[in-house]
């Protein structure tokens, strides 16, 4: 999977290629506690993400979470392989996708 970081100012935007699986998601789990703190907008970009898994969806939650501490986080662009995943999971209901 490759992970690509654009910062504005208190915004950051990560947009994902390829699989987010359980080796990927230790990588993207470092990239967001070493970029979340002084964040006050985060954004995914999932255009190019193709597969998730049960860790990746960890670590989104995990985004999540530290977010509501400090701001907003927004999903955009998902595939709809990677959405099926997240209604049947019910976290659909808890992001904000766009």
């Amino acid at each position: 999977m490759e992970i690509v970081k654009t910062a504005e100012g208190t915004g950051l935007t990560i947009a994902l290629e390829g699989r987010l699986d359980s080796i990927s998601s230790r990588d993207l789990e470092k990239e967001l506690r070493a970029s979340v703190p002084g964040l006050t907008e985060l954004v995914f970009e999932f255009e190019k993400l193709s597969y998730i898994t049960s860790a990746g969806l960890r670590v989104v939650s995990l985004a999540k979470k530290l977010m509501n501490k400090q701001g907003h986080m927004v999903i955009r662009h998902v595939q709809p392989d990677v959405m099926e995943v997240f209604d049947a999971t019910g976290l659909s209901a808890f992001l904000d996708i766009e």
